[in-house]
């Protein structure tokens, strides 16, 4: 049996490059543009119990997995755009385990993949566009108490892509789904 440590973060915690490079950035765009396609492959198929099965003791169940990162994905698409728009805009955090807990998170998964088919699709319009110099654009994060740039924010957002489809394919292995 795998540590919660182990099912909290399969692909390890979220370390940036540095220093960074185009390629790394490139990379990145290209993470986040195939996540719609990867999470849609990562649910194909289950039923409602296993979409409502925890992919770890404590853990949020696969449909709160997608349903999150929706969530979190419409609010990275917003950072970027306000730190592209605005000079060190303050963003707005918000409680991710109060959010998986509202009437939504219980909806069918298919309408947060939707979600993320056009936010991504409009996200990476953006990324692409993108020059070296605006990737050290920054917005400030109050819940952190500083700024991130843009090009952290790139990474970590192909990480978190990575992230949570790996706990929904890392569950359905250990259940032989």
């Amino acid at each position: 049996m795998a540590s919660i440590t182990d099912l909290r973060f399969p692909i390890g915690p979220f370390t940036p490059a540095a220093p960074s490079s185009s390629a790394v950035r490139q990379t990145a765009v290209a993470d986040i543009a195939a996540l719609p396609r990867r999470m849609r492959d990562a649910v194909a198929g289950l039923s409602d119990a296993q979409l409502d099965t925890a992919y770890r003791p404590g853990g949020w169940n696969v449909r709160q997995v997608v349903h999150h990162v929706a969530d979190s994905h419409m609010n990275g698409f917003i950072r970027l755009k306000l730190a592209l728009t605005e000079d060190t805009p303050t963003i707005k955090p918000y409680e991710e385990k109060a959010w998986s807990a509202l009437a939504d998170a219980r909806l069918p998964v298919e309408i947060s993949l939707a979600i993320l088919d056009n936010v991504h699709a409009r996200w990476c319009a953006v990324y692409e566009e993108v020059t070296a110099a605006q990737f050290e654009r920054t917005f400030f994060h109050p819940g952190l108490g500083k700024a991130q740039t843009l090009d952290h924010q790139v990474q970590l957002y192909a990480w978190h892509s990575k992230h949570h489809v790996a706990h929904i394919t890392a569950l359905r292995q250990r259940e032989g789904w």
